[in-house]
């Protein structure tokens, strides 16, 4: 009975003690990085995304984790700020398509459509539901974030 107490608890923890809401609740990459959690935003610099508007890939030397979810930075400075109010720099809606949250589902979100409105980040899946998105962005920032209180636990969408 210990044996399968210990197994389920190792299996509600996920892989290397990862908490298992994590890849339900972040849009993050398969696998593990070397920080020992999977990694958000597809590797791109949040810092250097959001205070210079410019998409800047991360490398694993400036790594940070924050709510199980690993993200890359390109320089010390921009980690640093990162770790100073990471919920400045984290995306929204855990880093899944704000457009597809707002209508209840869970996609990938690719930061090369992405948008700052209001100083903080949402991204999208792909130029065409971003383009749908730009018809009326604060509708489906505002719809995004009500679904998102109800979608946050459930388990991403496959396309």
């Amino acid at each position: 009975m210990m044996k399968k107490a210990i197994a389920i608890a190792v299996l509600m923890m996920g892989v290397a003690g990862t908490p298992a809401y994590a890849v339900d609740e972040h849009n993050v990459a398969a696998g593990l990085t070397a920080a020992g959690a999977p990694l958000g935003l597809h590797g791109v610099d949040p810092v250097a995304f959001l205070d210079i508007g410019n998409r800047v890939e991360g490398t694993a030397k400036y790594t940070s984790v924050h709510d199980g979810v690993a993200y890359y930075f390109a320089s010390e400075e921009n980690k640093q700020m990162f770790e100073k109010n990471a919920s400045k720099y984290t995306p929204q809606n855990g880093g899944f398509c704000t457009f597809g949250v707002s209508v209840g589902k869970k996609f990938d979100g690719d930061p090369q459509y992405a948008s700052v409105v209001d100083g903080k980040l949402y991204v999208f899946l792909n130029e065409d539901i971003y383009r749908a998105y730009q018809k009326e962005p604060k509708k489906t920032i505002k719809t995004a974030a009500k679904q998102w209180k109800k979608i946050k636990h459930s388990a991403a969408a496959s396309l």
